[in-house]
């Protein structure tokens, strides 16, 4: 391995060494109470190591943001081998469920904090691609439904919102523990057993 090579991989890894330190700060103290500071001090760096990859604490919560979309948008651009559109969209939903379900800490900063979204607007940026990327890949599929013949009547972005709407909100109730609180015979099962019961909408309306 070449030096440069060398230098490259072990910038990538204290680079992922700040997100992992970050990510787990935000979780347990919350985005108000962690600074760059106890960032670095979490990895023993200095501060001024932590500004060389990131220029503030919104710019680290994008990166967050981008790696969890990442991940979410690979997982569901796999299922592009499922030929029949509709079928597809019902996977879609169920790898979107478990992505939420095994990754709690990175799915609540995700969508649960504004901050990334003030960092695109400070930085003057029009449009977020992993998140948009990721939300493509749903609306291209509502598409292919409509095409198919699914959906009669139904506009695609109502459409593709509304259905993104009733799956994260399934995710959020459930990784935030609602679902315990309000006398559910199951909780910890409800959530699959409420994607079964919207699934079984969805067929009864095509």
């Amino acid at each position: 391995m070449g030096t440069a090579e060398r230098k490259n991989r072990e910038k990538a890894e204290l680079r992922g060494l700040i997100l992992k330190a970050a990510r787990d700060l935000f979780v347990q103290k919350g985005i108000e109470q962690t600074t760059i500071r106890k960032i670095a001090t979490a990895i023993d760096y200095s501060v001024g190591t932590v500004y060389v990859y990131f220029k503030d604490k919104n710019d680290i919560l994008h990166a967050l943001h981008t790696q969890g979309f990442g991940q979410l948008g690979n997982e569901m651009r796999t299922l592009h081998t499922i030929a029949e559109p509709m079928e597809r969209l019902i996977a879609l939903g169920k790898v979107y469920i478990k992505f939420a379900l095994e990754n709690p800490d990175m799915y609540e900063l995700m969508f649960s904090l504004r901050a990334p979204i003030e960092f695109l607007e400070s930085s003057h940026k029009e449009c977020w691609n992993e998140g948009k990327a990721t939300f493509d890949v749903l609306r291209t599929n509502v598409a292919q439904c409509l095409e198919a013949g699914y959906f009669k009547g139904q506009a695609l972005e109502p459409l593709s919102f509304a259905i993104w709407s009733m799956v994260h909100g399934m995710a959020s109730l459930h990784i935030s523990q609602r679902t315990r609180g309000v006398n559910l015979m199951e909780p910890e099962v409800i959530i699959n057993q409420a994607y079964e019961a919207f699934v079984l909408m969805i067929r009864e309306q095509i």
